[in-house]
């Protein structure tokens, strides 16, 4: 439901729109949405046997229709296009070997934090979807509960209902609790919209605070419909080369790259601590054949005009339900695709009734923290930027950067040089690179 959104309301540097036409072009894109989903899903499933699935990235899509597709002379195939060289680029890291190595070198501690971290993130950004959390455009404060400080609407009434609902079924130990949750809240809201007429929160006159926050809640005409995969293979691998030239193609590439390299780390690993599938170093089984899976994703992404897929951390919420297995990312994988037929029953939940589930596995997820030596500060201190950072910012990327940063910093200052692995040296330098990528675009001329 968001892809589409994000990707296909941005003219690209031409004035197209991914799909045609802005107002008829979200079927299209949906449909590929879900069809790259389930099979990539299904692949890391049998491949990797791991209870992690896959879909586009709601932040490396932004990248690509806001940084990338919107350049002077950029089409959207160029901008696809660059996408699959960073799935290809990526997947040869794995293949060497080094990608993996860089993953193991990371402390322990770090490991643990971007769970956590993680965990605060997701129910965030669950709060933040249902508008239990919202911004006041004021440098102070920020943030705000609700509405001017209220829960003064019947989105957030049906939200807060779902997220007591998912908790108390949680506290009893009812298998199913967080889908149950949604299907009740669903319903819920349906009756709620039925009866009170809320409507969206974007109307012709600007926004409406008491609307719902993306979809409203109805039952719709129709359940099935035909998808359309025509977005399939629109990608020019080297387009972009005669557009913006080697060294800005280079430079976007690595952003993109950089950020997919550390969020899938951080996901694997999350979602493995709350499975408890980690060995003793905090690793999860078959750290490989994830990582390849994952990277082929992201080439599979951009070839589908999609952007780069990547797995994604709500996977928790089934391992919250008991998945400890591929078999559920197969099970995910098939639901997937089931989606491309039955975008418009899909489309009737709100995301009032789906973001309890966002909130109750950060919970979980939080409860990792305990597993941390808090009164050893060259411990601690990279830990606590690490899950600090990544809420704060919105990204999983920069609180693993920050807290490897920090950690090596430390290391360097308390005379332990000698335990910092050399991989952390090479990222560490990655990631100074990516928190300064700003300054080196303006430098070349990007």
């Amino acid at each position: 439901m968001l892809n589409p959104i994000i990707l296909g309301n941005v003219p690209d540097g031409t004035g197209a729109f991914l799909g045609g036409d802005p107002a008829n072009n979200s079927a299209v894109i949906a449909a590929t949405t879900a069809l790259v989903a389930g099979l990539m899903s299904i692949l890391m499933g049998v491949v990797a046997n791991f209870p992690l699935a896959l879909a586009a990235g709601l932040g490396l899509n932004a990248v690509v229709a806001f940084s990338i597709a919107s350049l002077p002379g950029m089409t959207w195939a160029d901008a696809m296009g660059i996408v699959v060289l960073e799935g290809l680029l990526i997947l040869i890291l794995v293949l060497t070997g080094f990608r993996t190595a860089v993953f193991r070198a990371i402390p322990r501690s770090i490991k643990t934090a971007i769970s956590v971290g993680i965990g605060l993130f997701i129910a965030l950004i669950g709060m933040v979807n249902a508008g239990f959390v919202r911004a006041t455009s004021n440098p102070s404060p920020p943030l705000e509960l609700g509405i001017a400080g209220s829960l003064s609407s019947w989105p957030i009434f049906v939200f807060v209902v779902g997220l007591l609902l998912a908790l108390v079924l949680m506290v009893r130990k009812v298998k199913g609790a967080i889908l149950i949750s949604i299907v009740v809240t669903t319903v819920i809201a349906i009756i709620v919209e039925a009866v009170g007429k809320v409507g969206s929160q974007y109307t012709d006159d600007g926004i409406d605070a008491n609307g719902w926050q993306s979809n409203v809640p109805t039952v719709p005409d129709a359940v099935v419909a035909t998808p359309d995969f025509s977005l399939l293979g629109q990608f020019s691998l080297f387009g972009s080369v005669g557009k913006v030239g080697i060294i800005a193609v280079i430079l976007l590439v690595f952003s993109i790259m950089l950020a997919d390299f550390f969020d899938t780390m951080g996901t694997m690993v999350a979602v493995g601590a709350e499975a408890k599938l980690l060995d003793k170093e905090g690793n999860p089984p078959r750290t490989k054949q994830i990582l390849i899976v994952d990277s082929i994703a992201a080439a599979a992404g951009g070839a589908a005009s999609v952007s780069s897929n990547t797995s994604y951390i709500e996977s928790s919420a089934g391992v919250g339900d008991g998945a400890r297995t591929g078999f559920a990312s197969v099970i995910t994988g098939v639901a997937f695709l089931l989606a491309t037929f039955l975008a418009p029953l899909v489309n009737i939940i709100p995301a009032e009734a789906a973001a309890p589930a966002l909130v109750v596995v950060g919970f979980l997820m939080v409860t990792q923290v305990l597993d941390i030596n808090w009164k050893s500060y060259e411990i601690g201190i990279p830990a606590f930027l690490t899950l600090a950072i990544m809420p704060f910012t919105y990204s999983i990327t920069a609180g693993i950067g920050a807290g490897i940063i920090a950690w090596v910093v430390i290391q360097i200052c308390v005379g332990k040089i000698r335990k910092i692995h050399p991989l952390m040296w090479v990222t560490g330098a990655m990631f100074i690179a990516y928190f300064l990528i700003g300054p080196i675009r303006e430098a070349v001329g990007i």
